[in-house]
């Protein structure tokens, strides 16, 4: 079973949050941690990596705290899943790497394996968090037309 573990489910959850206050300057991660139902010490853990990747900025200071390095409609899932759990790889059979597998000439797996891997990380990097957000909380704009009973 193929599975994103804890590390990359809160990253994603973690930098959800911070598109959602993208512009509104730093964040913290108690308010991360609280608003996404995170440990704040596992937080601590996730956002070196993020920062490494160059997917988030940090501020010191009594008001500092974390934001996007960038605009959330350029911050993918893939990047954050890439960035805390390494390479998006289904099984040995699509890396890169050498292998002394010795029924690859005649294994069907990487033609298959291969094909799946490149859907899945295609949908991962389809998926912004600009998107995400707006998909969640949608503008003033829309909440007004559905309330009036428009837009349907």
């Amino acid at each position: 079973m193929l599975r994103v573990s804890a590390r990359g489910r809160y990253g994603v959850k973690a930098v959800f949050e911070l598109a959602r206050r993208f512009g509104e300057g730093p964040v913290s991660l108690s308010l991360i941690a609280r608003e996404q139902g995170l440990a704040e010490p596992y937080l601590e853990q996730l956002m070196p990596a993020l920062k490494r990747a160059g997917l988030v900025e940090a501020v010191r200071g009594s008001q500092g705290g974390y934001a996007l390095s960038r605009p959330p409609s350029r911050v993918s899932v893939g990047d954050v899943v890439r960035a805390l759990e390494g390479p998006i790889m289904l099984t040995t059979c699509t890396s890169d790497l050498p292998h002394d597998c010795p029924e690859l000439s005649r294994c069907i797996g990487p033609d298959v394996w291969s094909r799946v891997q490149e859907v899945l990380v295609a949908s991962m990097d389809s998926m912004s968090f600009g998107a995400l957000v707006a998909q969640k909380e949608p503008s003033p704009d829309a909440v007004i037309l559905q309330a009036s009973g428009g837009g349907t």
